[in-house]
């Protein structure tokens, strides 16, 4: 029986713990917790009402506050914290960790300061130690529906073609079909950048504008993430599959989208500080924001809704006028 540790019991981390939990392949599951609330809704309810409310944890499911516990003897560990704490996090189970683990990143951003993905957080900071076997899953995944038992589709990406291959089989079952990848690269970067195309059609959708702009956003929005993608050694393919045009498609159009929902916000003219105030849910496209502005930047790549997205987030520019520089634009072949 193979141990499953996945670290963070938000919606996501949560969604796995059930799905993994009720799967038919033979797994011992563990998930930590990091808010106290949560581990007692767990503990006592098997409840996480705080972020993935209306579904049972099945008791399989070890739950715990402790990393030691949580990570001791796991083949696979699943990090499905916010990246803002990923480095903090893997530093403190380092200790812990076996050659051997399988370490996976279930979580869509950058990092702020470094902007690093966060398979090279992880490879960062466990390489002092020894080189890790490391993998990342992306894709078209709202935690609601998947905790649900909607079918649905993710990829696995790995240079590891063995640890992907195994990922592929321990995670897939009646309801979760895993494809597996190479170009982990384009898996993470489509993984990231779709939320900050996702907040600016969430803005379109506040300020009132239909079908027709939303469109606009994503296909401009995907030659945005394979233009950087690309730049990065990802391949087009990768980013035209499910973790980049799935998931971008599934994040600017669905309800469940915490991004595209604070986005909205913006558009009814909200301010950032209130918004992020008012939840608990991390929304990874607003860091992720300035993350991918700081690497286009750097590498001097075009990113227009990446920019009309930071001028709204961080410089004050209204989404009125985001949108209408957007238009403004001088004019050119697609």
């Amino acid at each position: 029986m193979k141990k499953i540790a996945i670290i963070g019991a938000g919606g996501w981390g949560t969604a796995l713990a059930i799905v993994l939990g009720r799967s038919r392949a033979a797994h011992r599951i563990a998930l930590w917790a990091r808010e106290q609330d949560v581990l007692d809704s767990l503990r006592k309810e098997r409840r996480n009402p705080a972020f993935l409310p209306g579904f049972m944890v099945p008791e399989e499911v070890e739950v715990t506050g402790e990393l030691r516990e949580a990570v001791d003897s796991a083949e696979i560990v699943v990090g499905a914290m916010p990246s803002a704490h990923a480095r903090k996090l893997y530093a403190e189970m380092l200790p812990f960790f076996g050659r051997m683990t399988g370490f996976v990143s279930a979580t869509k951003g950058l990092e702020a300061e470094t902007l690093l993905r966060m398979t090279e957080v992880i490879e960062q900071v466990l390489t002092p130690k020894f080189w890790p076997r490391v993998a990342v899953i992306s894709g078209p995944s709202f935690a609601l529906e998947v905790a649900r038992g909607d079918p649905t589709a993710i990829v696995a990406a790995s240079k590891d073609r063995m640890l992907a291959t195994e990922l592929q089989e321990q995670l897939s079952g009646p309801s979760l079909r895993v494809y597996t990848n190479d170009d982990v690269v384009g898996v993470e970067l489509g993984g990231a950048i779709k939320n900050v195309i996702a907040i600016a059609s969430g803005v379109a959708e506040g300020l009132g504008l239909g079908h027709n702009t939303i469109a606009a956003l994503i296909t401009r929005g995907l030659a945005e993430m394979t233009r950087l993608g690309t730049a990065f050694g990802a391949r087009k393919e990768t980013l035209a599959g499910l973790a980049g045009m799935g998931d971008l498609v599934l994040t600017c159009t669905g309800e469940l989208s915490r991004n595209r929902s604070l986005g909205a916000e913006l558009g009814r003219g909200r301010k950032l500080e209130e918004i992020l105030a008012s939840t608990r849910m991390v929304a990874e496209g607003v860091g992720t924001t300035a993350a991918a502005r700081a690497l286009a930047l750097r590498l001097g790549i075009e990113m227009p809704i990446t920019e009309q997205m930071y001028g709204v987030l961080y410089q004050g520019r209204t989404p009125q006028d985001a949108i209408r520089e957007l238009m403004e634009r001088p004019l050119k072949a697609e």
